[in-house]
């Protein structure tokens, strides 16, 4: 099969490089899917998982992404929950080979059904950025109707999906980023903006939850204006700061099939909009991954047409 592949940890995306690889096996509890659609997260380059197992055993060359939208072509022993023929997104290990290639094994528990009203591109731009900013939100930000939420990079993928289910659940969002983001943030749902390079970040007042996907300076001042019994949620790491009286939570995103069928139902209802960028075919991937350039929304590949 035809893969995106790494080997050198200091390349970055300079280091990708398109090639045939062997087919994966299904292990006990696998399903073996076709992509058709595959997203990408530049920082996963950096990422240990993607160049170690479990054991701290190099695993190169391994094949990055861990979104995907398909269909199911195998069913590993004692899998069940989903059959062949199957349409199929979700979020696969972080430690296994990933989704830039045309077949990928992942454990039948990390994806959903994709309704057939769906297309396999916006299937696959919702995992990462959708169950991010759910359980951003909901799980560990226990975000509630009436509060307040400051969402940095309210334009961004997450960032996007953040700002509308936030405000879908009644709560008052306050978006930042830069100037060229403020209509785009506004559009998703922010009732405010802040721009980060020229507004005072202070002037936004108190929050109930701050959604941290920049850190740094930007997350030590926002730390500040979280209320009494608040909570700091970032992604980028341990908390640089915490609110004088409330919590500071970084966590990783987990593949949660539930979560997804909540997320793909608002999209096909209208509630929620996808944020996608890019749309490159696998073959010409690398160059587009590679790209200097700022991204806007969500990069996927295309794997079959």
């Amino acid at each position: 099969m035809k893969a995106i592949v790494v080997t050198d940890e200091a390349a970055g995306t300079a280091g990708m490089t398109l090639t045939e690889r062997p087919e994966p096996p299904a292990a006990i509890n696998d399903v073996i899917v076709q992509v058709h659609a595959a997203g990408f997260v530049p920082t996963e380059l950096a990422w240990p998982s993607t160049w170690a197992d479990r054991s701290d055993r190099d695993r190169t060359p391994s094949i990055p992404g861990h979104e995907l939208a398909g269909v199911v072509t195998a069913l590993g022993y004692g899998t069940t929950g989903l059959s062949v023929g199957q349409r199929v997104f979700g979020l696969t290990d972080w430690h296994r080979d990933g989704t830039l290639a045309e077949y990928t094994a992942v454990e039948a528990r990390n994806l959903a059904p994709l309704p057939g009203d769906v297309d396999f591109t916006v299937g696959a731009s919702l995992p990462i950025s959708g169950l991010t900013a759910w359980q951003g939100l909901f799980r560990h930000g226990r975000l509630q109707a009436g509060q307040s939420v400051l969402v940095h990079g309210a334009a961004g993928a997450v960032g996007s999906m953040a700002t509308q289910l936030a405000r879908e659940s009644g709560a008052y969002v306050i978006g930042t980023g830069r100037t060229a983001d403020r209509q785009k943030a506004l559009d998703f749902g922010a009732a405010e903006f802040v721009d980060l390079g020229t507004d005072a970040l202070e002037d936004a007042g108190g929050v109930d939850l701050v959604f941290d996907v920049i850190g740094g300076d930007v997350q030590k001042r926002s730390a500040r204006l979280i209320r009494a019994g608040g909570t700091l949620v970032t992604v980028v790491g341990p908390p640089e700061a915490r609110p004088a009286d409330g919590l500071a939570i970084d966590f990783v995103v987990e593949s949660d099939r539930a979560q997804l069928a909540e997320i793909v139902q608002r999209v096909r209802d209208g509630r929620l909009r996808t944020n996608i960028g890019e749309v490159a075919p696998l073959d010409d991937a690398v160059a587009t991954l590679d790209s200097t350039g700022r991204r806007k929304g969500k990069t996927i590949v295309r794997v079959r047409a």
